[in-house]
């Protein structure tokens, strides 16, 4: 068999890189870009500062809830109390209202 674009509206429709359509699936399901996640996990040492992205690293995205992990209860409770001015930092390095909510779990290294 050989492979010939789809045919829709009378114009050809080729494959696409799976990474390319990733947004717009995640968008139409409820979920946030995708690169989104990613610049956000890629800078997470510069959002955080390297003491803190040293014990966390972000999770998890979906819904609008960032779910970090952090290899020791303690840093469940600086997390918790720096809430307001992480999720400032995220605004400035996503876009606003990207993650509006941060849950903050122990996953160990």
């Amino acid at each position: 068999m050989t492979w010939r674009p789809l045919k829709k509206a009378g114009r050809d429709i080729a494959p696409r890189k799976l990474a390319d359509s990733l947004p717009g699936v995640a968008r139409r399901i409820g979920g946030p870009d995708g690169a989104a996640f990613v610049h956000l996990a890629s800078t997470w040492s510069d959002i955080v500062g390297p003491a803190v992205a040293a014990h966390s690293r972000p999770l998890r995205l979906a819904t609008g809830t960032l779910v970090i992990a952090v290899d020791q209860a303690g840093w469940v409770t600086e997390l918790t109390y720096l809430e307001a001015s992480l999720r400032a930092r995220i605004d400035d390095a996503v876009g606003p209202g990207v993650v509006q909510v941060v849950k903050v779990t122990i996953r160990p290294k």
